[in-house]
């Protein structure tokens, strides 16, 4: 093995760290309903040359990137000693000691300043709104210290999402955009609420704030189920009120299915199955709702005034 060859493999395995960090993979939860966003802003890209799709797409999957990145890496600094005292948690990078505090804060400093670069070059609007935005991210790291309405400041978090992918193309705000936000806003909520169950020991002794902490498991779920419930009423009226047409009932209606599988029908414990259910979950309805525009445009619908 020469040199550059060594070198090279050891490049490759400290940037799988730092996806392992961020846990890359994750993305898939609010891309599609951003990228939804984007082709509906776009009217169906049907007015725009080959080199301006390729631009918008590159320059709003980087931002989805970097903000996430950011965000994430953020949480794994602020939480370094929870992590640390969380058995589930311990073997997270920085308490693990797998990456030095000193590359992670530099990492997060590298996104941040990508995010930025690629928002100016959008449009006026998305280059004036990066900042907030991105210091809006890294403020969810601290609400469960003072909330237990954390879960869904990170739902609100995920949300912007597909209001940002929209002021990317259009340069201005809309309710259309705003609608799909509080959507993401309160599936991811409930979500994070199921996922939080299986910290409910340790955030009460650690003294941090979850609803699982608050009320306790059974309660928690409960309260998971009406965050989906109040999902699938707004979901309701935002189809109703843009007329979408079939394919958002095919989506509306393996939603519903799927908050029935994720509250009624599972029964397993299993944190490996935990954790499989709620990535299947939070990836199949994202999916489901970017198809669910992508053909309400194909075939006529439009939310341009």
């Amino acid at each position: 093995m020469t040199l550059c060859q060594f070198g090279a493999i050891l490049m490759l395995k400290k940037i799988l760290e730092f996806g392992h960090l961020v846990r890359f993979s994750h993305s898939l939860f609010a891309m599609p309903f951003a990228l939804g966003a984007m082709w509906v802003a776009a009217d169906g890209f049907a007015n725009y040359s080959v080199s301006e799709i390729i631009r918008l797409v590159v320059l709003i999957v980087g931002c989805m990137v970097f903000a996430r990145n950011g965000a994430m890496t953020f949480n794994r600094l602020a939480d370094e000693k929870y992590d640390k005292a969380n058995p589930r948690t311990a073997n997270r990078h920085l308490p693990a000691k797998k990456l030095n505090r000193q590359s992670v804060i530099l990492f997060l400093v590298l996104n941040g300043i990508c995010f930025t670069i690629f928002a100016f070059l959008l449009n006026p609007l998305a280059g004036a709104c990066a900042v907030p935005v991105f210091l809006a991210l890294l403020f969810y790291s601290y609400w469960k210290r003072f909330s237990f309405l954390c879960h869904w400041y990170l739902g609100f978090a995920i949300g912007m999402s597909p209001l940002g992918a929209w002021i990317a193309v259009r340069g201005e705000f809309a309710i259309f955009p705003i609608f799909l936000m509080f959507i993401l806003m309160l599936w991811m909520g409930g979500f994070d609420i199921i996922y939080a169950t299986q910290d409910e020991a340790i955030d009460k002794e650690l003294g941090l704030h979850s609803v699982p902490a608050r009320f306790g498991r059974k309660k928690a779920l409960q309260i998971a189920l009406g965050s989906h419930i109040a999902m699938l009423a707004l979901a309701l009226f935002f189809g109703l009120y843009w007329q979408m047409g079939i394919a958002w009932w095919v989506v509306f209606s393996l939603m519903s299915l799927a908050i029935l599988y994720i509250h009624l029908f599972r029964k397993s414990d299993d944190l490996d199955s935990l954790n499989r259910d709620f990535f299947l979950a939070n990836v199949g309805v994202s999916v489901l709702v970017m198809l669910g525009l992508i053909f309400w445009v194909i075939f006529g619908g439009s939310a341009l005034g």
